[in-house]
């Protein structure tokens, strides 16, 4: 049994709490719609402690943010009159309050994820609450779908209540099986709301300003201004104490940032009550929206913006990006001003641009880098596909996210979790810094890295002063201020720059956190992997420690320069510095670069910050990603086969060099591509070897079973009748080297050349005594070309092919012009040579022109001798 719960104040929640009860006495699953200010964070877990169903079971609550959490477990546990840690307890990343007799835990939504992958059944718990999950935060939607499948499959006892202010009920409930609905209106007091009469231009800082030094000239109460991120909260806090100073230097008016990356004690003095006499200005970012009740807050400065990571599939590179709020996160900042009693709210929006917001926000899994949500799945062992999501990832993001782990070697190319991966899933960060701080720990690097990603995951430390342009990209300058300064000013790259103190206290506070997670020095490191393991000995230059590191969480931003001065990253992106980074920043003259910050914008990203990367730093720690390839194909300009040696990573060209002993193989068959693409006139061919492929065809033709000598076919078939005689050549000038005749004959057995010469000779014999060559450029009807004075006395048509081929008679005049074509002598003889007679003596006088030719003497000269 619990302590007694000392309930002070009557809520709007406490009305449904029986129709809740009974909803999750008959059902394993429920839905409950409370508005703002109902009480059901605090009101439901306590009410449902001692239910018949949960047997002593534990509760397990899931915040969205970590203050919400701790602030949740503190009022639930002063309810029951009792220290954090006893009965109500929670776990963050990184502290935990919890004792063997907590039963409500309140957790935020990456300790459920973990939690559930150690033990998918959840013993001891009997009730999984999913509050504010109308805020779709990417590790809420992941845990209702992995409690949903653990629920089904081993644990159909299990509770799951999803609570929201704004959410629509239906699909959830369908999810859960047509749970039933619960719903509760909130206590609201009104808030009297206000809007711009028209657009402003001003800057935001300004226009906040100005709106809560008005709120505090006429309202009573601390005021709350909703900014969109620690950039903004941090400059309206410089003005608005500028402004306090000069027109109220005697109030007691304390400024308190809230937003995520300050401490926890920064964070709980924001929301705690003001002290008697003073009043109190919160600058927030949306962490404030929902389940927390700043005591004392009257007044709502809204900006209507907030600042949402956007990740590219395109790219792989997410990007923050300002965006305006949806209506009903409006609402729910705007019900901050009538938590305790009737508020005001100035929204610094028109009326106008009110009709304009979107109904809802948009689901985080829908934007995000979902690489931590892939490791999860895999994990987990489940495809995305096969898990119940009320809005299922994209697909090409997950996919992304997939090349990315393969990458950093937590899974193989096949999809399967590695142990590696399985390494980095269970110290809770993202895969990239849990990989970067893995691989670091066996170079002695293991402090190092923790420091620089905690500095990676904080807003830049670094701020130019006034006129000094951008700060310097290279991340070495802020690992320099990180390690070796206390903060304030300092000189960087040649320039005073402005350190940011608070934030350089937060890192240093993560970096030991971080320490703690994967056991750095104290000597029970996580990472044993013996393959991990295995790397050289530490790296002894500092600043090539930074860069190797940042080589290892940004594995696929490796970039080289290209000779334009943009660069080329290993995924295959174009990137870029501005003008004033390439013109002031020695980063930007570096062959090699890991570019850790983009903005994605346009075809070439803009790199905010990077690193150099020393070429053999990469060779070696990098070789295992390497690709090496020799590129042997034709150069159609030099007419001859190049063979290159390429080493690649990714997209990056790291060697392209002429290679020392090509494969011959690989020679011999980009030679025939050459001669394939250039045409069979890239050999030297003789008039005897043309004549001799025409006889090939001519025999193909009467006989099938012989070669088919067509340029076509041989150009099909290089490597049977022509890769023997050219291994070992690599050029045109090698090729001029080939006896084209020869080749063609080796593809003839010894039989088939004699019949050959024998069916398709080269010359006949005429009876003037002369050896005329025969044409078979027509393999249909082969030609012999030959003056009709040599032909004298040849009474038939000459045959070859066995008798089958007549050859086509050209009768040639003395000067070697056709007089008459035929395939048939005898009738030529006897009818058309006379009127041919008549004709050529009178041209020919001299020249021997009988009245018998069938008995004439053939001759080759002018007349026979002795005529």
């Amino acid at each position: 049994m619990v302590g007694v719960i000392v309930m002070h104040t009557h809520l709007p929640i406490d009305e449904v709490l029986s129709a809740l009860k009974q909803a999750l006495s008959e059902r394993t699953g429920a839905v409950l719609v409370a508005e703002p200010g109902a009480g059901k964070t605090t009101r439901v877990p306590l009410a449902l402690l001692e239910e018949p169903w949960l047997q002593g079971q534990r509760i397990l609550m899931l915040e969205p943010r970590r203050i919400a959490a701790r602030s949740a477990a503190r009022f639930m546990a002063q309810a029951l009159e009792e220290n954090v840690g006893d009965t109500v307890g929670y776990r963050v990343r990184l502290d935990t309050q919890v004792s063997a007799k907590t039963r409500v835990e309140v957790i935020t939504e990456g300790i459920l994820t973990r939690m559930l992958q150690d033990d998918p059944s959840l013993d001891g718990v009997g009730l999984l609450i999913f509050d504010e999950f109308h805020e779709r935060h990417l590790h809420a939607d992941l845990g209702l779908a992995l409690a949903i499948e653990s629920q089904a499959v081993l644990r159909d006892d299990l509770r799951i209540l999803v609570m929201s202010a704004t959410l629509e009920a239906e699909p959830v409930s369908d999810m859960l099986g047509g749970a039933p609905i619960v719903e509760s209106r909130g206590r609201s007091y009104p808030v009297d709301t206000h809007y711009l009469t028209r657009r402003d231009d001003a800057r935001l800082e300004q226009k906040a300003v100005r709106a809560v030094m008005m709120a505090l000239s006429r309202h009573d109460g601390d005021v709350m201004v909703f900014l969109p991120g620690a950039g903004e909260i941090r400059r309206v806090e410089e003005a608005l104490s500028e402004a306090l100073r000069a027109q109220s230097p005697g109030a007691q008016v304390n400024i308190a940032p809230l937003f995520g990356q300050l401490s926890p004690q920064a964070q709980d003095a924001a929301i705690a009550p003001s002290r008697k006499g003073s009043r109190k200005v919160v600058l927030a970012t949306a962490i404030a929206e929902t389940s927390l009740t700043v005591e004392g807050v009257r007044v709502v400065v809204d900006s209507g913006l907030m600042r949402v990571p956007r990740f590219s599939p395109r790219t792989g590179m997410t990007r923050l990006e300002t965006v305006p709020v949806s209506r009903s996160s409006a609402d729910q900042r705007r019900g901050r001003a009538g938590r305790l009693g009737p508020g005001v709210c100035y929204r610094l929006w028109t009326e106008q641009d009110q009709a304009q917001l979107p109904a809802h926000g948009t689901p985080e899994l829908l934007d995000a880098d979902l690489t931590p949500l892939a490791l999860e799945l895999a994990v987990w062992g489940a495809e995305a596909a096969e898990l119940q999501w009320l809005t299922p990832p994209p697909v090409p993001a997950l996919n992304q996210a997939a090349e990315l782990l393969q990458q950093l070697g937590a899974l193989t190319a096949a999809g399967a979790l590695t142990p590696h991966g399985r390494t980095l899933a269970r110290s809770g960060l993202h895969p990239r810094f849990a990989h970067m701080i893995v691989q670091a720990v066996p170079l002695g690097l293991g402090q190092t890295a923790c420091q620089l990603a905690a500095l990676l995951g904080e807003r830049d430390i670094v701020r130019s002063g006034p006129g000094a342009g951008p700060p310097d990209p290279d991340v070495r300058l802020r690992m320099e201020a990180l390690i070796h300064a206390a903060g304030g000013k300092q000189r960087l790259a040649g320039r005073v720059e402005q350190i940011d103190t608070a934030a350089i206290h937060r890192i240093r506070e993560q970096a030991e956190q971080y320490m703690r997670v994967f056991g750095i020095g104290t000597g029970k490191q996580i990472c044993t992997d013996p393959v991990q393991m295995s790397r050289p000995e530490a790296v002894q230059d500092e600043a090539q420690a930074w860069s190797l590191l940042a080589a290892f969480a940004y594995p696929d931003r490796i970039a080289e320069r290209r000779a334009d001065g943009r660069y080329l990253l290993r995924n295959g992106r174009g990137a870029a510095f501005s003008q004033a980074a390439a013109a002031n920043s020695p980063l930007a003259q570096s062959p090699y670069l890991v570019a850790l910050h983009l903005d994605d914008q346009g075809a070439d990203s803009r790199i905010l910050l990077a690193t150099p990367l020393e070429r053999s730093t990469l060779e070696q720690h990098f070789a295992a990603d390497m690709t090496r390839e020799a590129h042997i194909a034709w150069d159609r300009t030099t007419k001859s086969v190049r063979a290159r040696e390429r080493v690649r990573l990714g997209a990056l060209m790291l060697k392209d060099a002429q290679h020392p002993a090509p494969d011959a193989d690989a020679v011999l068959r980009a030679l025939q591509q050459g001669i394939a693409q250039e045409g069979l006139a890239l050999l030297p061919w003789t008039k005897h070897a043309h004549q001799l492929q025409a006889r090939l065809q001519f025999m193909h033709g009467h006989w099938p079973d012989w070669p088919d000598a067509r340029d076509e076919t041989l150009l099909a078939t290089l490597e049977e009748w022509l890769g023997p005689h050219v291994y070992g050549m690599k050029s045109r000038d090698d090729l001029q080297k080939l006896n084209v005749s020869a080749v063609l004959e080796s593809m003839l057995p010894w039989d088939m050349r004699q019949q050959l010469e024998q069916e398709a000779p080269t010359h006949l014999a005429v009876p003037s005594g002369s050896r005329i060559a025969i044409d078979y450029s027509d393999p249909e009807r082969p030609v012999l070309a030959v003056r009709l004075q040599e032909v004298f006395g040849l009474k038939e048509t000459p045959r070859i092919a066995m008798g089958k081929v007549p050859l086509t008679l050209h009768l040639l005049s003395p000067a070697q012009r056709p007089v008459q074509v035929t395939q048939d002598l005898a009738s030529f003889w006897q009818t058309t040579y006379f009127d041919v007679k008549k004709d050529l003596k009178g041209r020919y006088p001299k020249h021997y022109w009988p009245d018998d030719p069938h008995e004439a003497v053939a001759t080759r000269r002018t007349r026979p001798q002795g005529q």
